[in-house]
């Protein structure tokens, strides 16, 4: 089995998927844009060939690349990065080779564009928040607006995380969005809903059944973490509500999906909302076709005593899991920014949880922002320890 793995360096960790396809027998190629001097000795331990490029963004280098690979080492039978970033692209590529095994171009912008997800939402009788096109116009967005109440959020058409994201509280506000944000064609508004974010992380055979279930749970705002440069904490949970985990598969049936990781996101309600459910019921935020981001694959390692990268490679070699999993943790990450003073020092944090620290360094550069600088995860047996661990991180001085 030949499988190309685009950009397989960044996030540092993607040499894991890279080791285990090896370890199951799979023929790994690599196509990026970094020096080959400049990736791991295990990523090139992993690797078969390693065909460099200028640039990814360049679709022609790219094509190139795989053209090259296909000539040397036959056809190619899965092409994928697990990055947000080169979806499209790895959809185009798969196309432009035949290759099967993943989803193509054409039906790539349901997963991309927030606007697409919708429709796929409804066809699962799945609760979601109402939505509308910025570029309906100031005036229809504001009967939106009195339709649902303020706030709304307005949000990127295509986009992950909150880069870009506008939370809007009255009539002002809206005029103003519409006046000094550009691109507004590319912008949908939504309704606001208030609770935890609990993704659905799976790995998702050829038949569109889940291999592997997780539930991570995140704060209610990611956009105040990132607009405003909070402290950041969540964890993966030992265990998952059986109704999450029939929204997620049914998410799964109603996108088409197969044969890759998904991240599924849902509000978990802290309040009743009209037509979407009570307190403690799930509504639907959106769809990602890729493993949850940072360092959450080794947090769900961790959390369920698991290998999550050989699960996935599992996936793809035999379409089954055949790794187990041990005795099931809670397993927290808190991180800290530069720019605060905090009580307890770094050497305190190490003390204090020397026992269960299963991760701790600086965070890179690209992270900073939505992650901050000085990161902690621990693995722990209840949410109380949770709590207790985040709260004594964070504590801050007057």
């Amino acid at each position: 089995m030949n499988f190309i793995f685009i950009s397989p360096h960044f996030p540092h960790t993607y040499w894991e998927f890279c080791n285990r396809l090896k370890q199951n027998g799979v023929n790994v190629l690599a196509i990026a844009d970094a020096p080959y001097e400049s990736i791991s000795d295990e990523l090139k331990a992993a690797l078969t060939e390693y065909y460099r490029v200028d640039s990814l963004e360049d679709y022609d280098q790219v094509y190139r690349g795989v053209a090259y690979l296909t000539f040397k080492y036959g056809k190619i039978d899965w092409i994928e990065s697990n990055n947000e970033y080169w979806l499209e692209q790895d959809a185009h590529l798969r196309t432009d080779f035949n290759v099967t095994t993943g989803i193509d171009f054409e039906h790539i912008l349901r997963i991309k564009e927030k606007s697409q997800m919708k429709k796929y939402y409804a066809k699962g009788n799945i609760p979601t928040a109402r939505q509308i096109k910025a570029s309906e116009g100031e005036e229809a967005v504001r009967k939106f607006a009195v339709m649902t109440g303020y706030p709304i959020i307005a949000k990127p058409n295509i986009g992950v995380g909150a880069s870009d994201t506008h939370k809007i509280h009255n009539d002002e506000e809206l005029s103003s969005f519409f006046l000094n944000v550009q691109h507004i064609d590319k912008y949908v508004v939504e309704e606001f809903i208030t609770g935890e974010i609990c993704s659905y992380d799976a790995v998702i055979d050829s038949h569109g059944t889940p291999i592997f279930e997780s539930m991570t749970v995140w704060p209610p705002s990611i956009m105040d973490i990132v607009n405003k440069q909070l402290d950041l904490s969540y964890y993966v949970d030992k265990s998952m509500p059986e109704q999450l985990r029939q929204l997620g598969r049914r998410t799964v049936k109603a996108f088409g999906v197969w044969s890759r990781f998904v991240h599924l996101e849902f509000f978990r309600l802290d309040q009743h909302h009209e037509g979407l459910g009570d307190v403690g019921d799930f509504v639907a935020l959106e769809v990602n076709m890729r493993p949850a981001g940072g360092y959450t694959p080794d947090m769900i390692n961790y959390a369920h005593s698991t290998d999550i990268y050989k699960i996935w490679a599992d996936m793809v070699a035999f379409d089954k899991s055949l790794t187990d999993q041990g005795k099931q943790y809670y397993c927290a990450f808190a991180s800290r920014r530069d720019i605060y003073r905090y009580v307890h020092t770094h050497d305190e944090i190490l003390a204090k949880y020397s026992d269960s620290m299963v991760m701790c360094e600086r965070m890179p550069e690209i992270f900073k922002a939505a992650m901050g600088q000085q990161m902690y995860t621990v693995r722990l047996n209840t949410k109380e320890e949770v709590t207790e661990f985040v709260n004594f991180v964070h504590l801050k001085e007057e």
